[in-house]
């Protein structure tokens, strides 16, 4: 009997252990779910690898990348009277709209800036129409904006500026990391920007020709760009069809 007693008394402590090791490795496995959606949340899944893979000095040149700049206008002034929780909340709103926008195009956000927001495609990866992803995620984040003004009571306009060529893209940072691009192309783009109009997609020449015949263009002139002189512009008016 003392036998039988001692051989079940090892049985349950084994069927504990077991219990414990399966509970340990649920834990550890939702941990690093956990892990790889904040990671995926601050990085493209590309990049993201590459880090899980131990690559530590990440820095890449892209030869063709769209890049797109959206600043709020008129958000600045309503700022200095709004309620910092209604102030956050509404940007949140906005900008987190604007993400579901760039994920169904296939394009990647790149960073916000204050009340401007940043987004490219060709970039990790190069993909052919790199040109094409970004207008038409530009023109869906305008056709948007207006619901979003309706739906939150706000009379906000937009202004998005669109450039296209090389960029050099990584990883800066060591514990608060961020994937960013820079070059002459992602400072044109916000030359563009800054030099549209409100409610309007502003590109440059560059952007024009990537984009081909598929979209409709209104002319703009040309724009002082520092360290480049004047440079053609337009305006995206829709797509050709």
């Amino acid at each position: 009997i003392t036998s039988s007693l001692e051989r079940k008394r090892l049985r349950d402590l084994d069927q504990h252990h077991l219990q414990q090791l399966e509970l340990e490795k649920s834990l550890l496995e939702r941990e690093q779910e956990k892990s790889e959606r904040l990671l995926l949340n601050v990085l493209p899944r590309a990049i993201a690898a590459r880090l899980r893979q131990g690559e530590e000095n990440i820095a890449d040149k892209q030869e063709s990348v769209s890049i797109a700049f959206v600043d709020l206008v008129g958000f600045t002034a309503y700022s200095r009277t709004a309620h910092p929780a209604e102030l956050v909340s509404l940007l949140n709103r906005i900008f987190t709209a604007f993400d579901l926008i760039i994920e169904r195009n296939g394009a990647e956000k790149i960073k916000t800036i204050g009340d401007s927001y940043m987004f490219a495609a060709g970039i990790p990866l190069p993909h052919s129409e790199h040109a094409q992803i970004v207008a038409r995620c530009a023109l869906d984040i305008l056709e948007t904006f207006d619901r979003l003004n309706a739906l939150h009571g706000t009379s906000f306009q937009i202004r998005i500026g669109i450039n296209s060529g090389s960029v050099v893209a990584g990883i800066i940072g060591k514990r608060k990391f961020a994937y960013d691009i820079w070059g002459d192309a992602v400072n044109i783009a916000s030359r563009m920007e800054s030099t549209g109009e409100p409610g309007k997609i502003h590109i440059s020449e560059s952007t024009r020709e990537a984009l081909g015949q598929g979209f409709r263009y209104e002319p703009r002139g040309t724009v002082e760009c520092k360290g480049l002189g004047p440079v053609a512009t337009y305006f995206l008016l829709g797509t050709a069809s």
